[in-house]
């Protein structure tokens, strides 16, 4: 192992796993107990209705499912569709190209739409397939909401614009991933009908939740979709809820009282603050990436990522060096340029439990690390566009006022 421990703390800025709040490592710091006992269920009762509040539904089914985002990919598909079903799936960047490929794996017929990495879904397409669909063979759309490999959030009202202009009953599914909690996300008045997201992303968690929340369309296609699903299997987790205990299998009890100390912690600070800090978070990164003289790998305004910034750098330097340094050198954990992007770029996370003060040192160690490796840049630029921003938009703390 070439890990040894730095002084001070690491430096989290990759999209995910997140910082962790102190009020919810105190929370897990638990032993286990008995899910079986009146203590779990009672708890679990609260969860699933607060988990609502953050998908903003009032009408979805929320899932607590013991995986990752990827599992939590497998239960939308699995419960909804049949093999061969035709969906129609957006590649925009890795994680939409992996979401892809386990559909294919899965055996459905996808029908995929590709975009120059860096740009978002293309609705034109999407607008042309559905017009043309008048026999209603697409079963399922899947698209990604925040694509964290290139920085990019989708139009997701426009997709609901879309299916309802031709009146197209094709299932809306969503991997909110890094986006839900963070983002806005209006699960209802989207019409969203599968929405997913991670534990380690916008909830500031450990892995380990994958959260899955269906419509009552989506719950009602599980009645007769085909896929193979046993551990995915809603009908379990509805079957239990309807018993009161809720567990068809062993939940992570820690999970559980830090799931429930993080929602505590988002409705004293409040969904819409923290939608509104993360905004703040991705301005004040993307000004300083200009002030830098390098750009956004995300092409256009429209398509700008709050959760995370993906950025471009010079031919002559290799990005995977620059998050190699900032580790060894700053302790400071940036993300990699993936697949087509791999070397092309690096990855500054904004997400979770972060403020403004956290990133500004981030901002600084890019710097560092920008003049290590032989660009130009001038220490400091970054760090005063950044600040000069945050400083006439930070608001006081709501909690403090």
């Amino acid at each position: 192992m070439d890990y040894v421990n730095g002084p001070g703390r690491n430096h989290l800025f990759v999209p995910g796993p997140v910082n962790i709040p102190d009020q919810v490592i105190r929370a897990m710091s638990r032993n286990n107990e008995d899910y079986r006992s009146p203590a779990i269920p009672a708890l679990t009762k609260t969860l699933l209705e607060d988990v609502k509040k953050i998908f903003k539904t009032t009408t979805g089914t929320p899932f607590l499912i013991p995986t990752t985002g990827t599992g939590a990919w497998e239960s939308a598909l699995t419960n909804t569709l049949s093999p061969g079903d035709r969906i129609v799936s957006f590649v925009i960047g890795q994680f939409s190209l992996l979401w892809v490929d386990q559909q294919q794996r899965l055996k459905f017929n996808v029908d995929v739409v590709e975009s120059e990495w860096g740009r978002g879904a293309d609705l034109d397409i999407l607008e042309s397939k559905l017009a043309s669909d008048s026999a209603h063979t697409i079963k399922a759309i899947c698209i990604v909401h925040n694509e964290t490999a290139t920085g990019v959030t989708n139009n997701l009202a426009k997709v609901r614009q879309l299916l309802d202009a031709y009146q197209h009953p094709a299932l809306l599914l969503v991997d909110g991933v890094s986006s839900i909690c963070a983002l806005d996300f209006r699960m209802d008045e989207w019409g969203v009908d599968v929405a997913i997201t991670g534990s380690q992303k916008a909830l500031s968690l450990p892995t380990g939740i994958g959260f899955v929340v269906a419509s009552p369309k989506a719950i009602e296609a599980s009645k007769s979709a085909k896929s193979l699903r046993v551990f995915f299997d809603w009908s379990d987790y509805l079957k239990f809820y309807k018993m009161g205990t809720y567990w068809p299998y062993t939940p992570s009890i820690q999970l559980l009282y830090g799931l429930r100390a993080a929602l505590d912690l988002i409705f004293e600070e409040g969904l819409e603050n923290i939608i509104a800090r993360h905004n703040r978070l991705g301005t004040a990164t993307r000004l300083a990436v200009e002030a830098w003289g390098l750009k956004n790998c995300t092409q256009e305004e429209e398509w700008f990522s709050d959760t995370v910034t993906a950025v471009v750098v010079p031919p002559y330097i290799d990005g995977a060096e620059i998050v190699r340094r900032a580790w060894k050198r700053y302790n400071l954990s940036l993300g990699l340029g993936l697949n087509k992007v791999a070397g092309k770029v690096f990855r500054i996370g904004h997400l979770g439990n972060l403020n403004e003060l956290q990133l500004l040192g981030a901002l600084a160690g890019v710097e560092m690390i920008l003049k290590d490796v032989g660009y130009p840049v001038k220490l400091g630029s970054g760090v005063a566009a950044a600040s000069a921003y945050l400083q006439n938009n930070i608001p006081l703390i709501p909690s403090r006022i």
